[in-house]
């Protein structure tokens, strides 16, 4: 499943080709070139935020020089063995701290110039760090995108320590895959701040300059940390073989493939995945199915209209053809201590991670009661319906529902409440981004508390995709 939303942002026009890295089967003898900060989706849930630029053309061409005593400090790994540190910021519960009050009043004076704000952001990286260009995507309509959700989804949480250095961490972990080095972040930072405080010129002093060095250098050295962490346990990224191509549709294929050495994931997370024919573009997929004893991995992709990415893997990819993997992640994961039922909404191919959580929980050997609801617009997008239907006879604790729109006239969250009660089951959702937010809200609606709701959409989140 796409990012892991089937409506996810897949754009990029980069070039490709099958030169670099893209060897069968084997190692190549040199890295591929990466791409570098920020930001990558992580699941916390937030509210849908502005959109960056869509082109390269709203950045100037000649941004000014950075203040001669704007400076971000040298940051290094501190945690070679151990756990990052966390940012001195305070717990949620209590009132916004200064730095927060300034950071926020920022973000409130850029968001509506948002696409000036990060074009001039990478122009002026650019501009003075011409080396770290050929490390980005040639499009840099996502990436632009992806830093102000980063900033935004640092700003809302920057006093509440347990959900931003969560989200700071896996921010880090995914950045390696970049090839992000630590040395990256005081540029960033640095062309970060100059940008700001152009455009922020009516709430812009020294105290809230201060005030970003600070929680930048907080922030940034989490990540850094978290990096480090993760390189003593876990690769970048993993070469996979597609062993298995299977087109369900015109447009959706279930793409099978074996890891080049060990791949530790959890039924219900997902990955970000980069192809030989589109350099530096990365997109996120859900795991189709739970760990196989013979390693290999399934993800369902469905082509969406200027989706380069997943064009290539439903029409281009074949047996043979090799990917790259970034490593696992994702909270929507079955909590195997409890016997609560699942309620399991699947919107498309937002199928393939409740497909996955059911082959779980029948792997753990568990009785208890899973009620699969799978929406779909026609009869035609219910392409993994027959494997559903097999599982469901395999095991008489679950039960599967298809809710076709163009039949029921209903949305698929709108049919739950015909059924429960739901009092004691936890909830899965996952899908396009309007069918996650009505689902909370109906699920919320009918008493499910918002702890007991779990879902990755990365659209929602943060700031997981594209």
């Amino acid at each position: 499943m796409d990012a892991p939303t089937t409506a996810s942002a897949d754009n990029g026009t980069s070039g490709g080709g099958s030169g670099g890295w893209f060897t069968p089967r084997k190692q190549p003898a040199e890295d591929a070139p990466q791409s570098a900060p920020p930001a990558e989706p992580a699941p916390e849930a937030a509210a849908p935020q502005p959109s960056a630029a869509q082109s390269l053309s709203a950045e100037p061409s000649s941004p000014e020089a950075l203040p001669a005593d704007l400076r971000v400090p040298t940051q290094r790994s501190t945690a070679l063995a151990a756990q990052p540190q966390e940012p001195a910021v305070q717990s949620g519960a209590q009132s916004a701290s200064p730095d927060a009050l300034l950071i926020r009043r920022t973000m409130a004076e850029v968001a509506p110039i948002a696409d000036k704000v990060t074009s001039y952001f990478y122009a002026l990286l650019f501009v003075r760090h011409p080396d770290l260009r050929s490390l980005f995507p040639a499009a840099m309509d996502t990436q632009r995108d992806r830093l102000l959700k980063a900033l935004l989804t640092a700003a809302e949480h920057i006093d509440n320590t347990e959900v931003l250095v969560a989200y700071l961490r896996n921010l880090g972990r995914g950045h390696r895959k970049y090839g992000t080095r630590a040395e990256h972040y005081p540029a960033v930072g640095e062309c970060l701040i100059g940008a700001l405080s152009r455009y922020a010129s009516g709430s812009w002093d020294a105290e809230t300059e201060a005030a970003w060095v600070r929680a930048y250098t907080t922030i940034s050295q989490v990540m850094i940390d978290a990096a480090a962490a993760d390189e003593l346990r876990a690769p970048a990224w993993w070469y996979a073989e597609i062993v298995a191509h299977d087109l369900r549709t015109p447009d959706v294929a279930v793409v099978t493939v074996r890891p080049d050495q060990p791949y530790p994931f959890l039924a219900g997370q997902y990955t970000s995945l980069e192809t030989p024919w589109w350099p530096r573009i990365w997109r996120h997929y859900s795991f189709a199915s739970a760990p196989r004893s013979d390693g290999l991995m399934s993800f369902h992709v469905k082509a969406v209209p200027a989706g380069w990415v997943s064009n290539a893997l439903v029409h281009r990819a074949r047996p043979g053809d090799v990917i790259r993997l970034g490593p696992p992640t994702g909270s929507m994961t079955v909590d195997h201590t409890t016997d609560s039922g699942l309620l399991c909404l699947g919107g498309g191919t937002g199928i393939a991670p409740i497909k996955a959580l059911v082959e779980d929980v029948a792997e753990h050997g568990e009785r208890r009661t899973v009620e699969v609801f799978y929406g779909a617009r026609t009869d035609h997008d219910l392409y993994d319906i027959d494997t559903m239907l097999r599982l469901q006879q395999s095991h008489p604790w679950l039960s599967v529902r298809a809710v076709i729109d163009q039949q029921a006239h209903l949305q698929l969250p709108d049919a739950i409440r015909e059924y429960g009660p739901w009092n004691e089951f936890d909830a899965y959702l996952s899908g396009p981004p309007g069918m996650i937010r009505s689902g909370v809200d109906a699920l919320r609606n009918i008493g499910i508390p918002s702890e007991r709701i779990r879902h990755d959409s990365v659209e929602e989140l943060v700031a997981i995709g594209d």
